[in-house]
C-alpha cells in the first residue's frame, strides 16, 4: 500500500532520542524513499544528525502544519509506545494530516481505519493503513519451511529493542551489494514500513503465529538463495512470546544473536517488575541452540548461532572495537557491529564453509 517513492512525514513526537521512536528512527536510517519532514516539538529546528547520529538531511518541525509545505503525501506514525496506544498530541497531528488530504500509515496496536472520527476526515481516494492486522487464510505451522532450499537466517536477541531488524537490514544491504539473491522478511511495523511487506507478528493469534511466519518465509524464499528473518522479542524476556513461533515458522538454518554492548540486565521491563540479569553470552547461545533443536528437529545440520551482532551505539569507535573483541572472546563466536561497520563482515562469516562444523563456543 505504501509505495517506495511516496514522500513521508514522520510523526515522531518525543521519539528522536529514545526507544519510544525506534520505528521512525529505523525508517530514517533504512528507508530509501523520501522522508520530507519529522515532527517532534521537543526538537523542532534542530539538526537531525546531531540528535540521532543519522546522516540524513531531514528537517525537524513542530507540527503537521509546518510540514505540509514540504509536500508529504503520507503521514507515518514513527512511535512504538508501551501498549501501542496513540498519545493525544500525536492524534491531533493525525487528524490534521487526514484533514489536509494525506494518507496515513499506522503501526500502532490501536486501529484507526475503523475510527468514525478519522474516517470522516479522510479525503476521497485516500487510505488509512493499519499495519497490525492479522493475515487472512492462516494455517497452523507444520515446519514446512524446512523444505525450502534457501538459507534461512533468523536474528534473535538478548533483549527487546537491541537492533535485530537493523542487523538484518545491514546484512541484506551487504548481500544485495554483492549481487546475492537475498530477501528480507519483516515481522514488525518498522520492517514492514521499510520493506513494503511482511507480517505484524504481534497481531497474529498465538495458535497461528508459527504458521504466519512459515507462510511469509515460503512466499519470500521462492526466488531467493538467502532469506533473512527479522527477529522479535527475546527468549530471556518474561513479556515476549515471539521468538518461539519465529523459530518454528522459519525453520532457520542459522541464527545471529544480537546484543547491546555492556548491557547486563533487561531494559525493556515494566517499572514494577524485578531486575533480570542477562546470562553470559555462551549461556544465551546454548539456550537458543537448545530451543532450536526442539523447534526445528528436522534440520540437518542442526541450527546454530553463527555470529554475534553487537550493538555498540553510544560508544566511541575505539570503545566499540574493544567491546566487539571482548564479546568475541567471551562467546567464542565471530562478532561485529553491522550498523556501525557495515554488514560485509557478518556476511563473510556466514559464507564461511567452516560453518558446517561446530562453532568455537562448543569446542
Amino acid at each position: 500500500m505504501l509505495s517506495a517513492s511516496a514522500p513521508l512525514v514522520l510523526l515522531q513526537h518525543g521519539g528522536l532520542h529514545s526507544l519510544l521512536g525506534k520505528t521512525g528512527l529505523a525508517m530514517l536510517r533504512y528507508r530509501r524513499g523520501p522522508i520530507v519532514a519529522v515532527i517532534d516539538p521537543d526538537n523542532a529546528g534542530a539538526e537531525l544528525v546531531k540528535i540521532t547520529g543519522i546522516p540524513r538531511p531531514v528537517p525537524v518541525v513542530a507540527n503537521l502544519e509546518e510540514a505540509l509545505p514540504m509536500g508529504p503525501t503520507v503521514a507515518t506514525i514513527g512511535l512504538a509506545p508501551s501498549g501501542g496506544r496513540i498519545p493525544a498530541v500525536v492524534r491531533r497531528d493525525v487528524e490534521a494530516a487526514l484533514a489536509a488530504g494525506l494518507n496515513l500509515a499506522n503501526g500502532l496496536h490501536t486501529p484507526m481505519a475503523d475510527d468514525p472520527q478519522l474516517r470522516a476526515l479522510l479525503h476521497p481516494d485516500r487510505w488509512i493503513w493499519d499495519l497490525r492486522r492479522e493475515p487472512q487464510k492462516l494455517r497452523v505451522g507444520a515446519a514446512r519451511a524446512a523444505r525450502s532450499p534457501a538459507r534461512r537466517v533468523l536474528f534473535v536477541g538478548t533483549d527487546m529493542a537491541v537492533g535485530k531488524m537493523s542487523a538484518a537490514l545491514e546484512l541484506h544491504q551487504a548481500g544485495v551489494h554483492q549481487g546475492l539473491a537475498m530477501n528480507f522478511v519483516a515481522t514488525g511495523q518498522a520492517g514492514i514500513l521499510i520493506s513494503g511487506g511482511g507480517i505484524a507478528l504481534d497481531a497474529v493469534r498465538v495458535d497461528y503465529a508459527a504458521g504466519a511466519v512459515e507462510a511469509a518465509v515460503l512466499e519470500t524464499s521462492g526466488d531467493a538463495d538467502w532469506v533473512l528473518v527479522e527477529g522479535q522479542g527475546s527468549l530471556l524476556h518474561p513479556g515476549s512470546t515471539a521468538t518461539l513461533p519465529l523459530l518454528r515458522g522459519s525453520q532457520p538454518t542459522d541464527l545471529v544473536l544480537v546484543h547491546r554492548a555492556g548491557q547486563r540486565h533487561l531494559l525493556s521491563l515494566a517499572s514494577d517488575g524485578p531486575s533480570i540479569a542477562i546470562p553470559p553470552l555462551p549461556q544465551v547461545v546454548k539456550l537458543y541452540e537448545a530451543v532450536a533443536a526442539v523447534a526445528c528437529p528436522a534440520l540437518s545440520p542442526p541450527c546454530r548461532v553463527r555470529a554475534i551482532a553487537l550493538n555498540t551505539g553510544g560508544l566511541q569507535p575505539g570503545e566499540a572495537r574493544s567491546a566487539i573483541t571482548a564479546a568475541q572472546e567471551e562467546a567464542g563466536l565471530f562478532c561485529d557491529d553491522p550498523v556501525r561497520f557495515g554488514g560485509a563482515g557478518l556476511l563473510a562469516q556466514l559464507q564461511e564453509p567452516s560453518l558446517t562444523k561446530e562453532p568455537l563456543a562448543r569446542l
